[in-house]
Protein backbone atom coordinates (compact mmCIF):
# COMPACT_ATOMS: atom_id res chain seq x y z
CA UNK A 1 0.00 0.00 0.00
CA UNK A 2 1.42 3.21 -1.16
CA UNK A 3 1.69 6.42 0.86
CA UNK A 4 -0.24 9.21 0.25
CA UNK A 5 1.24 12.45 -1.13
CA UNK A 6 0.55 15.35 1.42
CA UNK A 7 0.08 18.32 -0.61
CA UNK A 8 -0.50 22.35 0.23
CA UNK A 9 -3.94 22.75 2.03
CA UNK A 10 -4.05 26.10 -0.25
CA UNK A 11 -2.71 24.17 -3.12
CA UNK A 12 -3.54 20.79 -3.20
CA UNK A 13 -2.03 19.71 -6.45
CA UNK A 14 1.31 20.29 -5.10
CA UNK A 15 3.39 18.15 -2.54
CA UNK A 16 4.98 19.73 0.20
CA UNK A 17 7.16 18.84 3.28
CA UNK A 18 6.90 21.81 5.03
CA UNK A 19 4.34 22.50 7.51
CA UNK A 20 3.15 25.54 9.14
CA UNK A 21 4.34 25.58 13.22
CA UNK A 22 1.27 26.89 14.72
CA UNK A 23 -1.35 25.36 13.11
CA UNK A 24 0.47 22.35 11.51
CA UNK A 25 -1.26 22.71 8.03
CA UNK A 26 0.87 21.55 5.15
CA UNK A 27 1.96 24.70 2.95
CA UNK A 28 4.25 24.58 -0.26
CA UNK A 29 6.97 27.53 -1.01
CA UNK A 30 4.56 30.05 -2.33
CA UNK A 31 2.46 29.88 0.98
CA UNK A 32 5.06 29.54 3.30
CA UNK A 33 6.40 32.55 5.30
CA UNK A 34 9.41 32.69 7.53
CA UNK A 35 9.32 32.90 11.00
CA UNK A 36 11.42 32.86 13.98
CA UNK A 37 11.31 29.48 14.12
CA UNK A 38 9.87 27.74 10.97
CA UNK A 39 7.80 28.77 8.72
CA UNK A 40 3.91 30.14 8.82
CA UNK A 41 0.60 29.67 6.59
CA UNK A 42 -0.88 33.11 5.50
CA UNK A 43 -3.68 32.69 7.26
CA UNK A 44 -1.81 32.14 10.83
CA UNK A 45 0.57 35.01 9.82
CA UNK A 46 -2.70 37.30 9.25
CA UNK A 47 -4.47 36.39 12.61
CA UNK A 48 -2.06 38.94 14.46
CA UNK A 49 0.90 38.46 16.56
CA UNK A 50 1.50 36.90 19.97
CA UNK A 51 0.76 38.57 23.80
CA UNK A 52 3.64 39.29 25.41
CA UNK A 53 3.76 36.10 27.32
CA UNK A 54 3.90 33.90 23.79
CA UNK A 55 0.01 33.38 23.65
CA UNK A 56 -2.87 35.33 22.18
CA UNK A 57 -2.77 38.94 22.81
CA UNK A 58 -5.16 39.95 25.62
CA UNK A 59 -8.74 41.06 25.33
CA UNK A 60 -9.07 44.75 24.22
CA UNK A 61 -5.03 44.90 22.90
CA UNK A 62 -5.19 45.65 19.71
CA UNK A 63 -3.88 43.17 17.39
CA UNK A 64 -0.82 43.74 14.58
CA UNK A 65 -0.87 41.51 11.69
CA UNK A 66 2.33 40.97 10.68
CA UNK A 67 2.83 41.57 7.10
CA UNK A 68 3.17 37.99 4.89
CA UNK A 69 6.48 37.34 3.65
CA UNK A 70 8.56 34.68 1.68
CA UNK A 71 10.86 32.50 3.03
CA UNK A 72 13.47 35.17 1.42
CA UNK A 73 12.11 37.64 2.84
CA UNK A 74 9.55 39.24 -0.06
CA UNK A 75 6.24 40.29 -0.08
CA UNK A 76 3.45 37.68 -0.48
CA UNK A 77 1.54 39.07 -3.80
CA UNK A 78 -1.68 38.31 -5.58
CA UNK A 79 0.24 37.67 -8.84
CA UNK A 80 3.42 35.66 -8.01
CA UNK A 81 4.45 35.56 -11.88
CA UNK A 82 4.25 38.95 -12.76
CA UNK A 83 7.99 39.19 -13.41
CA UNK A 84 8.30 36.24 -14.68
CA UNK A 85 5.15 37.11 -17.56
CA UNK A 86 6.69 40.61 -17.90
CA UNK A 87 10.50 38.88 -18.84
CA UNK A 88 8.77 36.74 -21.18
CA UNK A 89 6.59 39.39 -22.71
CA UNK A 90 10.25 41.49 -23.67
CA UNK A 91 12.03 38.72 -24.64
CA UNK A 92 9.54 37.91 -27.13
CA UNK A 93 8.92 41.71 -27.91
CA UNK A 94 12.89 42.13 -28.66
CA UNK A 95 12.91 38.86 -31.29
CA UNK A 96 9.89 39.99 -33.01
CA UNK A 97 11.45 43.30 -33.45
CA UNK A 98 14.67 41.40 -34.49
CA UNK A 99 12.58 39.66 -37.42
CA UNK A 100 11.60 42.61 -38.42
CA UNK A 101 14.53 44.47 -38.52
CA UNK A 102 17.21 41.73 -39.27
CA UNK A 103 20.78 41.35 -39.15
CA UNK A 104 21.48 45.01 -38.44
CA UNK A 105 19.53 45.59 -34.98
CA UNK A 106 20.90 42.04 -33.98
CA UNK A 107 24.71 42.97 -34.28
CA UNK A 108 24.15 45.75 -32.73
CA UNK A 109 22.90 43.83 -29.35
CA UNK A 110 24.55 41.07 -29.03
CA UNK A 111 27.46 40.30 -27.15
CA UNK A 112 30.98 40.61 -28.89
CA UNK A 113 34.26 41.90 -26.90
CA UNK A 114 35.93 43.39 -30.14
CA UNK A 115 35.06 42.83 -34.20
CA UNK A 116 34.50 44.99 -36.57
CA UNK A 117 31.27 46.01 -37.46
CA UNK A 118 30.22 43.76 -40.79
CA UNK A 119 30.42 46.27 -43.71
CA UNK A 120 32.41 48.90 -42.14
CA UNK A 121 36.22 49.41 -40.72
CA UNK A 122 34.81 50.50 -37.19
CA UNK A 123 35.23 48.56 -34.24
CA UNK A 124 32.34 47.69 -32.09
CA UNK A 125 31.92 45.54 -28.83
CA UNK A 126 32.09 45.66 -24.78
CA UNK A 127 35.96 46.19 -25.14
CA UNK A 128 35.11 49.58 -27.06
CA UNK A 129 32.86 51.29 -24.27
CA UNK A 130 29.71 49.33 -25.53
CA UNK A 131 29.14 47.81 -21.99
CA UNK A 132 25.21 47.76 -22.41
CA UNK A 133 25.86 44.72 -24.87
CA UNK A 134 26.07 42.52 -21.71
CA UNK A 135 22.71 42.97 -20.42
CA UNK A 136 20.71 43.42 -24.30
CA UNK A 137 22.37 40.10 -25.57
CA UNK A 138 20.50 38.32 -22.55
CA UNK A 139 17.12 39.27 -23.89
CA UNK A 140 18.00 38.82 -27.88
CA UNK A 141 17.33 36.08 -29.63
CA UNK A 142 17.37 35.14 -33.33
CA UNK A 143 16.32 30.96 -33.54
CA UNK A 144 12.46 30.35 -33.23
CA UNK A 145 13.61 26.87 -31.33
CA UNK A 146 16.04 28.62 -29.05
CA UNK A 147 13.62 31.25 -27.44
CA UNK A 148 11.20 28.82 -27.35
CA UNK A 149 13.59 26.30 -25.44
CA UNK A 150 14.40 29.34 -23.45
CA UNK A 151 11.13 30.81 -22.52
CA UNK A 152 9.69 27.24 -21.68
CA UNK A 153 12.28 27.04 -19.51
CA UNK A 154 11.30 30.48 -17.68
CA UNK A 155 8.24 29.70 -17.63
CA UNK A 156 8.62 26.40 -15.33
CA UNK A 157 11.58 27.65 -13.26
CA UNK A 158 10.78 31.37 -12.78
CA UNK A 159 7.02 31.03 -11.71
CA UNK A 160 8.08 28.88 -8.22
CA UNK A 161 11.59 31.30 -7.97
CA UNK A 162 9.61 34.33 -7.86
CA UNK A 163 7.01 33.21 -5.56
CA UNK A 164 9.64 31.68 -3.20
CA UNK A 165 11.94 34.94 -3.53
CA UNK A 166 9.63 38.06 -3.54
CA UNK A 167 9.07 39.88 -7.55
CA UNK A 168 12.85 42.38 -6.45
CA UNK A 169 14.77 39.44 -5.00
CA UNK A 170 13.85 37.29 -8.32
CA UNK A 171 14.61 40.27 -10.37
CA UNK A 172 17.95 40.80 -9.27
CA UNK A 173 18.45 37.00 -9.24
CA UNK A 174 17.85 37.39 -13.10
CA UNK A 175 19.68 40.07 -13.84
CA UNK A 176 22.90 38.75 -12.05
CA UNK A 177 22.74 35.64 -13.70
CA UNK A 178 22.34 36.87 -17.05
CA UNK A 179 25.31 38.98 -16.61
CA UNK A 180 27.64 36.78 -14.77
CA UNK A 181 26.96 34.56 -18.12
CA UNK A 182 27.84 37.62 -20.20
CA UNK A 183 30.63 38.53 -18.27
CA UNK A 184 32.24 35.05 -18.47
CA UNK A 185 31.81 34.65 -22.09
CA UNK A 186 33.18 37.98 -22.54
CA UNK A 187 36.57 36.67 -20.36
CA UNK A 188 36.90 33.32 -22.25
CA UNK A 189 35.41 33.19 -25.46
CA UNK A 190 36.73 34.50 -28.53
CA UNK A 191 36.99 38.35 -29.24
CA UNK A 192 35.24 38.34 -32.20
CA UNK A 193 32.82 36.02 -30.95
CA UNK A 194 29.01 36.85 -30.69
CA UNK A 195 26.57 35.24 -28.53
CA UNK A 196 23.31 36.36 -27.55
CA UNK A 197 20.59 34.81 -25.31
CA UNK A 198 18.68 33.61 -22.31
CA UNK A 199 20.41 30.70 -21.45
CA UNK A 200 23.01 32.16 -18.65
CA UNK A 201 20.03 33.85 -16.89
CA UNK A 202 18.02 30.23 -17.46
CA UNK A 203 21.12 28.26 -15.82
CA UNK A 204 20.99 31.30 -12.80
CA UNK A 205 17.32 30.29 -12.38
CA UNK A 206 18.17 26.44 -12.84
CA UNK A 207 20.81 26.80 -9.79
CA UNK A 208 19.01 29.20 -7.48
CA UNK A 209 15.98 26.10 -7.73
CA UNK A 210 18.52 23.84 -6.19
CA UNK A 211 19.57 25.95 -3.67
CA UNK A 212 15.81 26.37 -2.70
CA UNK A 213 14.93 22.76 -3.24
CA UNK A 214 17.63 21.94 -0.08
CA UNK A 215 16.78 24.50 1.71
CA UNK A 216 13.19 23.50 1.83
CA UNK A 217 14.48 19.53 2.17
CA UNK A 218 12.90 18.86 -0.70
CA UNK A 219 13.77 15.62 -3.00
CA UNK A 220 16.63 16.58 -5.01
CA UNK A 221 17.36 14.39 -7.59
CA UNK A 222 14.76 15.83 -10.44
CA UNK A 223 16.45 18.97 -10.48
CA UNK A 224 19.62 17.04 -10.08
CA UNK A 225 18.63 15.18 -13.33
CA UNK A 226 17.79 18.25 -14.90
CA UNK A 227 21.12 20.09 -14.38
CA UNK A 228 23.45 17.13 -15.76
CA UNK A 229 21.08 17.28 -18.73
CA UNK A 230 21.80 20.87 -19.37
CA UNK A 231 25.14 20.71 -18.43
CA UNK A 232 25.59 17.36 -21.12
CA UNK A 233 23.80 19.63 -23.87
CA UNK A 234 25.85 22.76 -23.41
CA UNK A 235 29.18 20.91 -24.04
CA UNK A 236 28.27 18.43 -26.60
CA UNK A 237 25.77 20.53 -28.77
CA UNK A 238 27.78 22.77 -31.75
CA UNK A 239 27.44 26.65 -31.36
CA UNK A 240 26.50 26.63 -27.79
CA UNK A 241 28.28 29.71 -25.78
CA UNK A 242 29.12 27.13 -22.55
CA UNK A 243 31.27 30.04 -20.89
CA UNK A 244 27.41 31.86 -20.61
CA UNK A 245 26.16 28.69 -19.41
CA UNK A 246 28.51 28.31 -16.57
CA UNK A 247 28.90 31.64 -15.81
CA UNK A 248 24.74 32.40 -15.25
CA UNK A 249 24.73 29.31 -13.20
CA UNK A 250 27.61 30.09 -11.09
CA UNK A 251 26.02 33.49 -10.07
CA UNK A 252 22.25 31.75 -9.76
CA UNK A 253 23.61 29.65 -7.16
CA UNK A 254 25.65 32.09 -4.80
CA UNK A 255 22.80 35.01 -5.08
CA UNK A 256 20.52 32.39 -4.48
CA UNK A 257 22.28 30.86 -1.19
CA UNK A 258 22.63 34.55 -0.07
CA UNK A 259 19.13 34.94 -0.55
CA UNK A 260 16.83 31.91 0.83
CA UNK A 261 19.75 31.31 3.83
CA UNK A 262 20.43 34.75 5.07
CA UNK A 263 20.07 34.90 8.89
CA UNK A 264 16.50 36.76 9.30
CA UNK A 265 17.83 39.16 11.92
CA UNK A 266 20.80 40.12 9.21
CA UNK A 267 18.69 39.31 5.96
CA UNK A 268 18.89 42.54 4.06
CA UNK A 269 22.42 43.13 5.20
CA UNK A 270 23.25 39.82 3.69
CA UNK A 271 20.59 39.85 0.74
CA UNK A 272 22.57 42.86 -0.58
CA UNK A 273 26.16 41.98 0.36
CA UNK A 274 25.58 38.59 -1.95
CA UNK A 275 24.30 40.54 -4.54
CA UNK A 276 26.84 43.33 -4.24
CA UNK A 277 29.66 40.89 -4.56
CA UNK A 278 28.60 39.12 -7.26
CA UNK A 279 28.09 42.55 -8.83
CA UNK A 280 31.62 43.34 -7.83
CA UNK A 281 33.16 39.55 -9.36
CA UNK A 282 31.23 40.60 -12.80
CA UNK A 283 32.75 44.08 -13.15
CA UNK A 284 36.23 43.01 -12.22
CA UNK A 285 35.82 40.01 -14.61
CA UNK A 286 34.73 42.86 -17.66
CA UNK A 287 37.23 45.17 -16.70
CA UNK A 288 40.13 42.61 -16.60
CA UNK A 289 38.90 41.24 -20.31
CA UNK A 290 38.75 45.01 -21.55
CA UNK A 291 42.77 45.55 -20.47
CA UNK A 292 43.52 42.59 -21.86
CA UNK A 293 41.95 43.86 -25.34
CA UNK A 294 42.66 46.92 -25.38
CA UNK A 295 46.00 47.49 -23.67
Amino acid sequence: MEDQAVCCYRHPQRETGISCVRCERPICPECMISASVGFQCPECVRGGAPGPSGGPAPAGHPVRSARPRTIAGGALTADPRLVTKILIGVNVAVWFVALALGDRFVNALDLVGRAYDPGTTSLVGVAEGQWYRLLTAVFLHQQPIHIAFNMLSLWWLGGPLEAALGRARYLTLYLLSGLGGSALSYLLAAQNQPSLGASGAIFGLLGATAVLMRRLNYDMRPVIALLVLNLLFTFTWANIAWQAHVGGLVVGTVVAYGMVHAPRERRALVQQGTCALALLVIVALVWMRTVQLTG
